[in-house]
């Protein structure tokens, strides 16, 4: 699919001036080819380019959009807040009540701090875990994306128990090897690497259901063992559910699975389609944070006023409105309607959805891990994609991305969907 005049020249001077013309780089569409578009506006369950056209949008900001684009109750919130400023750098009403909310929807924080990014959460989550237990090694898991933080940027080393390695230019070498990477779903490599190095680890961090490499479910009990073999060695379990978080229940992943880890990275959803992140965990170690302890966070926009808004109207909704249910039907609804269209097409790609997220990949393979993931036919993917634009349907230019179902998304935007997914696949 070739893109609109006005894309075409927006993306020629962007380039000029951005690096890549993109500010994130997945938006570049290396991934699929071709150029990106670019978005005039959303409402609802669409997107329209730059160039007039509408689709139907799956990717909804990359998660925060779960009411829908431009949701009423969001737009009057930040509306009344800006009213009075849009930020001040001094203590604001709302992030106490957001926090107050935080605290009483997810299980295992008893206090919490904003920020302004995933990122920052992570990163904050990672410095804490060092803090409060005096060590240094990280374990993280191979396609667990946890923003752009230089002690989490880094891929598996050669071996189950080898160090890792920078994962981008600008990252020493010395300072990626303070963390270990290991595949998701091996229970066997954990246990040995604990066995050789666990006096060592302050904290596993592990995005709970991996969304950053498709959508990849934990085996039975996994994640149990994670927090198990964390007590066992006097280390934290850090959630990652900046994804997750208030986009699959109120509490998380961590209230659907019924475990608790001492910190949870938060963002997306929180903010209402606007620049946010959030930590939290046990109070003994939050209480480690400056000014009351030794562990320094800060940030000139962290509780902004009119993001604090954004996010509690949106919740707000979710909770009005038994959102995750809902969210969860409509998820039933496409669920049926990709399985029913794969054995149409005679495909046996693989789906995985856990409530509004969904990821379906080109390989017969059962995906457990990066591994498994990789062996995607990311040349069908691309024609699959293309296809999908072509007739109005946006999902991720990308196989390793996780799709959003919102609120907005209507049974017959679930069927269009499906009859364009049905059309790309005879296509291939």
């Amino acid at each position: 699919m070739s893109n609109g005049p006005l894309s075409s020249k927006l993306f020629a001077a962007a380039k000029q001036y951005i690096p890549g013309g993109v500010n994130s780089p997945v938006r570049a569409f290396r991934s699929v080819g071709g150029e990106p578009f670019f978005v005039r506006r959303a409402k609802g369950a669409r997107i329209w380019d730059v160039d007039g056209k509408d689709m139907i949008d799956y990717v909804g900001t990359w998660g925060p959009a779960i009411l829908g684009h431009a949701p009423l109750p969001v737009i009057e919130a930040i509306h009344n807040a800006a009213k009075d400023g849009v930020s001040f750098g001094i203590p604001n009403p709302y992030e106490v009540e957001m926090a107050k909310l935080v605290c009483e929807w997810v299980p295992s924080v008893q206090k919490v701090r904003m920020c302004n990014s995933g990122t920052e959460a992570t990163m904050s989550c990672v410095r804490l875990a060092r803090g409060f237990t005096g060590r240094d090694r990280i374990i993280k898991f191979d396609g667990c994306y946890h923003g752009h933080v230089d002690a989490l940027l880094v891929a598996a080393g050669s071996g189950a128990l080898t160090n890792g390695k920078p994962d981008s230019a600008g990252i020493p070498a010395s300072y990626a090897g303070l963390t270990t990477v290991l595949p998701y779903n091996d229970v066997e490599a954990l246990e040995e690497c604990f066995a050789k190095v666990g006096h060592e680890v302050a904290a596993i961090i592990v995005e709970s259901y991996p969304a950053n490499a498709g959508l990849i479910l934990p085996q039975p009990g996994y994640l149990n063992k994670l927090r198990e073999i964390t007590q066992k060695h006097g280390a934290l379990l850090i959630f990652d559910e900046v994804m997750t978080g208030f986009r699959l229940a109120k509490g998380g992943v961590q209230q659907l699975e019924n475990i608790t880890p001492d910190l949870t990275a938060m963002g997306k959803v929180i903010g209402g389609g606007l620049p946010v992140g959030a930590f939290g965990g046990r109070a003994d170690i939050m209480d480690l944070l400056a000014p009351d302890g030794p562990v320094y966070q800060a940030g000139t926009l962290s509780g902004n006023p009119v993001a604090m808004a954004a996010g509690l109207a949106q919740l707000r909704e979710m909770e009005k409105q038994n959102g995750y249910a809902k969210l969860d039907q409509l998820g039933q609804i496409m669920e049926d309607a990709v399985l029913d269209t794969l054995k149409t097409t005679g495909r046996e790609y693989q789906w995985y959805r856990k409530g509004s997220m969904f990821c379906l990949f080109f390989t017969d393979k059962p995906v457990r891990n990066l591994t498994d993931a990789k062996t995607s036919d990311i040349p069908a993917f691309r024609k699959f994609f293309h296809k999908c634009l072509e007739d109005g349907v946006y999902f991720a230019p990308s196989q390793f991305e996780t799709g959003f179902i919102s609120l907005a998304h209507s049974p017959d935007d679930l069927a269009r969907t499906a009859e364009v997914v049905q059309g790309a696949l005879k296509s291939l």
